[in-house]
């Protein structure tokens, strides 16, 4: 028995009339939440990056210039992401592939430490993370290596030796949390293809351990184990760990008072006592969420998860109506790296995860992860076009 059962319905093709009617090739729904997430995200990238006006100096809108600049482009490589020939997609793999396999490893030598990890590049003021465009990458490799009727032993070893070196390359640096945005992606994919349930267990196993074998290895700086702890740690023990863990522990602690002000409606847009404090580190990348939590409340920040439950259940709804196994894996993939991202950026703040660094999908500051977002998006609206496609495919 495989997973990959629930996929055994195929939609209809268009006929002839249908084919001049041009909106059948998009998604309305799903083109409209990410939208509305993009731009509700750019207004909370703006509340937390936008300072104090005064008479010395107007409000900073730096910031929201840039992530609007970063979402437009975006959205013209999505454009150029659903439009590309899949064929194309395949014979540009390799290159693809191995040029992040190049990035990662010059990371090593010719990365800027940033917050303990050699992740990034960067130039004139400009940055670039390459493990971020690596998880689309990462996930049209596994489609490809995981696209047969059957996945054997065999073809099941190339597919996690194509991810491990990637995994690896980022544990160097090391990046705990794109880690395991990676390992996410791998085991929805695999647990989603033709792979029979007695490999997908021993996988499973597998994983656990290497991930245990990491904790007690000396891979991970003693800052990077304080930060996954603290979450479940009480006031004595973060004591005991020292002081990166009471940092860590203090970001969470001031993410939850800006949730807890919130309350049910909010204190308005803009209007966040610790957002315009600027009392939670890092409030326009990894705290985002703190700041809809304050300023539009259970309500506001409800709506905004609302929006990505929208976008995830359109991804199935792609995935499920794929005309081939190719594109079914590629939309998983995509669906499996936003549910995490979102569910782990999103506890995080909360104090339910554990403090990662994951940006949340369309609404945290950066260039690196809007960008890679939006590729993404144009994937999985690629796969919707292709289900009316006429012409065969290899």
């Amino acid at each position: 028995m495989t997973a990959s059962g629930a996929f055994a319905s195929r939609p209809r093709l268009l006929t002839t009339d249908d084919d001049q009617r041009w909106w059948f090739v998009l998604d309305p729904v799903l083109i409209a939440s990410v939208c509305l997430i993009t731009a509700l995200g750019a207004l909370l990238v703006f509340s937390a990056t936008r300072g104090p006006a005064s008479r010395l100096g107007p409000l900073d809108y730096s910031f929201l210039e840039r992530q609007v600049a970063f979402a437009v482009f975006g959205l013209i490589l999505a454009v150029f992401a659903a439009h590309v020939d899949v064929r194309r997609i395949r014979q540009l793999l390799p290159s693809a592939y191995l040029t992040l396999i190049a990035l990662l490893g010059g990371l090593l030598v010719f990365g800027s430490n940033v917050r303990g990890a050699r992740a990034w590049y960067t130039a004139g003021g400009f940055s670039f993370q390459p493990s971020e465009p690596g998880k689309v990458i990462l996930i049209v490799v596994l489609a490809a290596a995981l696209s047969v009727e059957e996945v054997r032993t065999k073809r099941l070893s190339v597919a996690l030796g194509l991810a491990a070196l990637p995994v690896l390359l980022i544990l160097w640096q090391p990046d705990v949390g794109t880690i395991l945005v990676y390992v996410v992606i791998v085991a929805a994919m695999i647990a989603m293809s033709g792979a029979q349930l007695r490999y997908i267990v021993s996988l499973a196993v597998v994983g656990i351990l290497v991930v245990v074998g990491i904790f007690e290895s000396d891979l991970l700086a003693e800052y990077q184990e304080d930060r996954l702890q603290v979450f479940v740690l009480d006031e004595e023990a973060l004591v005991e760990l020292g002081p990166e863990a009471a940092r860590a522990a203090f970001n969470v602690d001031q993410s939850q008072i800006a949730i807890g002000n919130g309350g049910l409606l909010g204190q308005g847009l803009f209007q966040g006592t610790q957002t315009r404090s600027n009392l939670v580190p890092e409030q326009q990348t990894d705290f985002i969420f703190s700041v809809a939590g304050e300023e539009l409340g259970f309500r506001g920040a409800g709506l905004l998860l609302g929006l990505y439950a929208l976008m995830l259940f359109r991804i199935w709804r792609v995935a499920v109506r794929a005309t081939d196994s190719f594109d079914r894996l590629l939309a998983i993939g995509v669906m499996a790296m936003f549910l995490f991202q979102v569910f782990q950026s999103a506890g995080m703040t909360m104090g339910m995860m554990p403090v990662t660094g994951i940006p949340l999908p369309l609404v945290s500051y950066g260039g690196s992860s809007m960008l890679t977002s939006m590729v993404a998006l144009g994937l999985v609206m690629g796969v919707y076009r292709r289900r009316f496609d006429f012409a065969e495919r290899s």
